[in-house]
């Protein structure tokens, strides 16, 4: 995982420990959401929350390639997090960099290795200039990230991620045009990811799923002061968080709700059949006055070069939503048994 965490890079997180099938073997912590320090510091923290094993957590680069760093702390909080509180962590970072990470880890692992990039493509492009095999040792690569026949969410025409780091992203979908068709990356942007919607409902569906009590209906009404009282820890602090997220989409006309970007990237990377994909050449626009950081995507070969990507075209939110649910309900719930979570309120 590469994340800069973020309210639903956290979900993306929740998502992977709660699902049986993944083993998560490194979290490259990237500047985007909020500074580098403080995504490390949160993927730390919530791998405490969850009470999960020793993984190993690298410090990324804390600014772009080319260009001064910017953060969004009006959309993740200024933690990251939301209106979470999370306890500070003991656990440590890695001695490795991220890229070194990424590198290391591939060349221990080839033809293995799904990753997950759900923040800037910084680390990612870092890792390619030290290993430019690394397209053919992953066994695919998922990246939340870019807009195409969409309105952008950080200017027009483009998305965040990519906003932060264009060049970082012009040299990950470069490099990946040197990847056979089965391991192109899948490219969840935000005509997909808009459609994933999360509403108080879901919330309330996972506190029943965990045992968490009360199961609480948060709502639009809710001070910015109020904090989720649920007896469950991971529930707890998952609804602090992610009404901050509601509170954000509200603010800006699009409905009390949170996109769910980073959990439907995550849920992609372990099972791709849930997204419907068509093959295209990505590239990233570096010198529009307009339209710098835009992800163009050549659906008809007029180009002539080969596609470099798997853009999802198509999705069941409803079918990611029970999954999301399933899982860390009853994640929270094996980790936090209902009487113990009710001790530790």
């Amino acid at each position: 995982m590469d994340v800069d965490t973020g309210i639903d890079d956290s979900l993306a997180l929740l998502y992977l420990l709660a699902s049986p099938e993944a083993e998560i073997i490194g979290i490259a912590a990237t500047a985007g959401n909020v500074p580098a320090p403080a995504v490390a510091a949160n993927n730390l923290a919530w791998l405490d929350v969850c009470r999960a094993p020793a993984i190993e957590v690298a410090l990324g680069a804390e600014e772009p390639l080319a260009i001064p760093l910017r953060t969004t702390e009006d959309t993740h909080g200024p933690q990251g997090i939301g209106y979470a509180e999370l306890p500070v962590s003991d656990r440590t970072l890695s001695d490795r960099t991220a890229a070194r990470m990424w590198v290391e880890l591939v060349r221990e692992h080839p033809g293995e290795i799904v990753g997950l990039c759900t923040g800037p493509l910084t680390n990612l492009a870092l890792a390619l200039r030290l290993e430019p095999e690394l397209p053919r040792l992953l066994r695919r690569l998922v990246i939340m990230g870019g807009a195409f026949h969409h309105p952008g969410n950080t200017t027009p025409t483009n998305e965040w991620n990519v906003h932060v780091d264009p060049e970082a992203a012009k040299e990950v979908f470069d490099a990946f045009s040197a990847a056979p068709a089965e391991r192109r990356p899948i490219v969840c942007a935000l005509d997909i990811t808009e459609t994933i919607e999360m509403r108080p409902k879901h919330l309330a569906l996972l506190a029943e799923r965990a045992g968490s009590a009360p199961v609480e209906m948060v709502s639009e009404g809710d001070g910015p002061e109020i904090r989720s009282a649920t007896s469950n820890p991971i529930i707890r602090y998952l609804t602090d968080a992610v009404r901050f997220y509601f509170d954000f989409h509200k603010l800006y006309d699009q409905g009390y709700l949170a996109h769910m970007h980073d959990p439907f990237a995550a849920a992609v990377a372990l099972d791709p059949g849930l997204a419907i994909t068509r093959p295209a050449t990505v590239d990233v626009e570096l010198t529009g006055t307009l339209t710098r950081a835009t992800t163009v995507a050549d659906w008809a070969g007029m180009w002539g070069r080969e596609p470099n990507a798997d853009i999802v075209i198509g999705t069941d939110p409803d079918q990611f939503f029970d999954r999301l649910i399933g899982r860390v309900g009853d994640f929270a719930r094996t980790v936090y048994p209902p009487q113990e979570g009710r001790a530790n309120r």
